[in-house]
């Protein structure tokens, strides 16, 4: 029987909404938007506890639960903030008060999350009943709507051709899901992890960074310092992946055309940004065509 209460809405992305649960301060609850079902939280609360018994940096899940008539998953309240909250308050203290003189790490969160991808990929999931990812990418790319048949066949058949790997992967691994907490980076939303190559981790990252439409609640002045900053977070991120794996941008390209058209089965994803990845896939394909 349920003996918690919600409290205030903490937090909401596409497919949750998130508030305190209880009164002990110490646990959140994320109830589930009517886009995500029962089977979704499910494999959430499993993924999620696989991180943590692999000893990964992830909230501690504790259970399932209806609350005002919607499903949910109990966590571990963490108190920090987003890499994606850090980047645009640093961008707009330094347009209020710029530091001249001033020393900073201006690349830190994205060498820390470079960092705290390569850790996860360390670990393999494979007796752990943890999805395939290759069965993943493709099942979301024939859901996507925007593509024509003859086009998802051309990009799964690009997939097929990339070499297996057995690496845990997060499958989302954007700065609004690496939370800062006292010190330390914590990786939440676990809903697409799965089992296969770091590749497709890295190729998610970068199609994010360099395709990302800001919501229209960020300042213009923050949007175009984040595009002028595209490519070189980009070479930032993978320069630092690389001393730690030895697996460089020219290993990701393959996987990028196949990471954009499954991206667009996401809800979240205003039409710029959808445009600007069906573009890309489109040229991407048609280069590939013409050099067949």
């Amino acid at each position: 029987m349920m003996t918690e209460t919600i409290g205030i809405k903490l937090a909401e992305g596409g497919c949750a909404e998130v508030f305190e649960w209880g009164i002990s301060g110490k646990k959140i609850v994320k109830l589930a938007k009517p886009n995500t079902d029962l089977i979704s939280l499910q494999n959430e609360m499993h993924h999620t506890h696989v991180a943590w018994e692999l000893g990964l940096p992830v909230p501690r899940v504790y259970e399932l639960v209806e609350a005002e008539s919607r499903n949910g998953i109990v966590f571990e309240r963490i108190n920090g903030d987003s890499l994606l909250e850090r980047f645009v308050r640093a961008i707009m203290e330094q347009q209020e008060e710029p530091t001249a003189g001033e020393e900073t790490d201006e690349f830190g969160d994205i060498h820390s999350t470079a960092d705290l991808l390569h850790l996860v990929h360390t670990h393999t999931a494979r007796n752990m009943d943890m999805p395939d990812q290759r069965q993943r990418i493709k099942r979301d790319i024939w859901c996507v709507p925007y593509l024509e048949d003859s086009e998802k066949t051309a990009v799964t058949a690009l997939l097929d051709q990339l070499p297996p790997k057995h690496a845990l992967c997060h499958g989302d691994p954007n700065p609004g899901n690496i939370l800062l907490a006292d010190g330390r980076l914590v990786l939440i939303d676990w809903n697409d992890a799965t089992v296969g190559n770091p590749e497709a981790d890295l190729a998610e990252y970068v199609v994010m960074m360099r395709y990302a439409v800001l919501p229209a609640s960020v300042p213009e002045s923050v949007k175009l310092v984040f595009h002028e900053f595209r490519e070189k977070v980009i070479r930032e991120f993978m320069a630092e992946y690389e001393k730690k794996s030895g697996i460089t941008y020219a290993d990701i390209v393959p996987w990028l055309v196949p990471i954009a058209a499954r991206k667009l089965s996401a809800d979240s994803l205003c039409e710029e940004e959808r445009s600007l990845l069906i573009s890309e896939i489109r040229s991407k394909l048609k280069l590939l065509n013409s050099t067949v």
